[in-house]
């Protein structure tokens, strides 16, 4: 997906432009993917961008637990939960 739209920007040349590459992945919301002898070697985001992915691999990572638990039946009912953590 954001291989469409991300702007490639040489190592040589990001060293020179650092803080303003920084900047525009901030302003921008979109990736600087950073190359070395032509094959990307790093990406820059915005701290934003970076939180927003994390999240959604953890949303990913804990739909497939729970779908895991689901398929080996290892579930603990809705009633236990709550008595547990005292919400009766």
């Amino acid at each position: 997906m954001y291989d469409l739209y991300m702007n490639d920007v040489a190592v040589s040349e990001a060293r020179k432009r650092l803080a303003e590459i920084i900047d525009q992945a901030g302003a921008t919301g979109a990736p600087i993917g950073l190359s070395r002898r032509g094959k990307r070697a790093a990406v820059i985001l915005s701290a934003s961008s970076y939180e927003s992915l994390l999240a959604t691999a953890e949303d990913v990572e804990d739909r497939a637990a729970l779908a895991k638990a689901r398929a080996e039946d290892d579930v603990v009912p809705w009633d236990e939960v709550k008595a547990e953590l005292g919400l009766d």
